[in-house]
């Protein structure tokens, strides 16, 4: 990431069980909470990919409520990738 003061995306592969349990609509909620746009999805592997564009800050809190206890279903992990934002997103929406 060129510019560590402007808007970033963050794209999270969450692993565990969170398919089928409401993950992607409270993540969709949490993330319109933080004013962050973006996109979460399930994959056909069972994991959920979250893209999520906006403050650093926001994108570190989202983040470290995908870690946190309040996460429906099971979290066992989540790997994250750090890039510019693109600015291609309107809103934040599950999929």
């Amino acid at each position: 990431m060129s510019d560590h003061t402007g808007p970033v995306r963050v794209t999270a592969l969450v692993h565990g069980s969170v398919q089928g349990v409401g993950f992607r609509w409270w993540i969709r909620h949490t993330a319109r909470e933080l004013g962050l746009v973006g996109v979460a999805r399930n994959l056909l592997d069972g994991r959920v990919e979250v893209v999520a564009e906006g403050d650093r800050r926001a994108c570190d809190a989202l983040l470290e409520a995908l870690n946190g206890r309040d996460a429906p279903g099971q979290v066992d992990h989540v790997v994250a990738r750090w890039d510019d934002a693109r600015g291609d997103l309107a809103e934040f929406r599950a999929e």
